[in-house]
């Protein structure tokens, strides 16, 4: 208003004849130039946050608290497979993510290929919230390289079998139970190479089920085609899997999402049992993590520091049906680093994806050598 005012009565002067000086013409441009300016901004943009995820890990009201204590705006991608997220992650279609989740192996992946930032741990100060086994970064395979933390633990599961009770009246001990000929047309199975081939060798013994030798790498591969024969269907996400235990009666799964999809199948009415093998079971452990193209890293650690918090933990544990960080639910205490073999890097992704695509694809076991 003041700056309207001047100019109103600088045009009147003008059409009255007097002399505007030099100076009053510069003040007049200044005034229209910083008119401009004022007219032309409007609220300050607020900072965005490209968050990629599993299924859960960001929900709706999640986000929206977020967004509201921080002034920001979340985009968030979920994807259903680590195959997916690597394919993300690498896509020259989509704008650079800040923060993504992922599991151990994975996330050693990751800042092996430099698509990693290391991370500020004061500016996630809602980590001695944790549980001491998830403070311990060093003693976790995966999230500390040159001195430096690049993930921080946010859930994990055991990947264990699922059973039907009523089908099944005791419950088995071993992986190997899916082989076995009683249960023909009624196994479900994660369609995933490197889970299958690890949790196969880990059922046949082998010391490191992530580090196969090539002899090694053709029995399993093998097994995995005579499992076929009791297969029902592979599947790719926990609904999924539960949609097709009840509609088609399955009597045993490998459980890849553990304890969540047991959480599902009995909200579904179907009474499951779950157990970890006698020769462990592998565990999946996701952890967030900033990415190296962050545009806003010190929004990325808050996105971090805000999933250690107490509420956040316990809702994810009452939705998805996983354990968190932060409390402990009966009985998982005393798993932590005894039967669980958490998920490490595997000795060549590429060749269990080719062998894995042979076998989904349906070759015949004579195409596979000894």
């Amino acid at each position: 208003m003041v700056v309207l005012r001047f100019l109103r009565g600088w045009a009147a002067r003008f059409r009255a004849g007097k002399m505007v000086t030099p100076v009053a013409v510069i003040i007049v441009l200044l005034c229209f130039s910083l008119g401009g300016t004022l007219a032309d901004s409007g609220p300050p943009r607020k900072a965005v946050l490209r968050v990629l995820a599993w299924p859960g890990y960001a929900d709706d009201d999640w986000v929206a608290a977020f967004e509201k204590r921080f002034h920001a705006k979340v985009e968030v991608t979920f994807v259903d497979s680590d195959e997916a997220l690597w394919a993300r992650m690498h896509s020259a279609a989509l704008p650079p993510f800040d923060v993504l989740a992922a599991n151990t192996a994975e996330v050693q992946r990751y800042a092996r290929a430099g698509l990693l930032a290391p991370l500020d741990l004061s500016l996630i100060p809602n980590r001695r919230r944790q549980r001491p086994y998830f403070q311990k970064l060093e003693a976790i395979g995966g999230l500390m390289g040159g001195g430096s933390a690049f993930a921080i633990p946010f859930t994990y599961s055991s990947m264990g079998l699922i059973y039907d009770r009523k089908q099944i009246a005791v419950a088995p001990h071993s992986m190997r139970a899916l082989w076995d000929p009683l249960y023909r047309g009624k196994v479900l199975d994660f369609n995933s190479a490197q889970h299958n081939f690890s949790f196969t060798a880990l059922s046949l013994g082998y010391r490191d089920p992530f580090q196969l030798s090539p002899a090694q790498m053709r029995t399993v591969a093998r097994e995995l085609v005579r499992l076929r024969q009791n297969l029902l269907s592979y599947y790719t996400l926990p609904e999924e899997a539960t949609a097709l235990f009840v509609q088609h009666r399955a009597a045993l799964m490998f459980g890849n999402y553990g304890t969540q999809q047991v959480a599902l199948l009995r909200r579904a009415g179907v009474d499951v049992g779950y157990v970890i093998p006698d020769e462990g079971a592998l565990a999946w452990l996701d952890c967030w993590a900033v990415t190296n193209g962050a545009g806003n890293r010190e929004l990325a650690h808050a996105w971090i520091d805000y999933m250690l918090e107490p509420q956040i933990a316990a809702q994810l544990t009452e939705r998805q049906g996983l354990a968190n960080t932060v409390t402990v639910s009966p009985g998982e205490e005393s798993l932590l680093g005894q039967r669980l073999v958490w998920i490490a890097r595997v000795e060549s992704i590429a060749q269990r994806e080719a062998l894995w695509q042979r076998i989904e694809a349906g070759e015949r076991l004579g195409s596979f050598p000894k």
